[in-house]
């Protein structure tokens, strides 16, 4: 996956961010309110962790979406044929926030008595 910031200011931030066929975004949550605007690509697949489910979604270049934040941690999955390119514009709660914060699996280990 590849992402690049284009602008940022204490209450926005706009990114671009590719994803090429088969390719996934890292687990994250999206905190903030959010434009998304498609420039390429025909399918994504949106799964979630907890759950495990999948939401199949069929995209076009020149779709605009508007989403509210979600607290659920999620992943985008490139599953058409070519490349997937978005700009997304984040408008931040407070100055300095991550709009996409990853999430990192927590690894369970058995203590063991030695």
């Amino acid at each position: 996956m590849a992402g690049k910031t284009l602008y940022r200011r204490s209450d926005v931030v706009v990114r671009r961010m590719t994803l090429e066929p088969g390719e996934a975004s890292s687990w994250h949550r999206d905190v903030c309110r959010r434009v998304t605007v498609v420039l390429s690509g025909h399918r994504l697949a949106i799964e979630f962790h907890a759950s495990g489910r999948v939401h199949e979604v069929k995209v076009r270049t020149g779709q605009v979406d508007w989403s509210e934040p979600s607290s659920e941690v999620h992943r985008a999955v490139n599953t058409g044929p070519d490349r997937y390119e978005e700009v997304v514009t984040f408008f931040l709660g407070y100055r300095g926030q991550n709009p996409q914060p990853r999430w990192a699996a927590r690894s369970r280990r058995r203590r063991t008595r030695g």
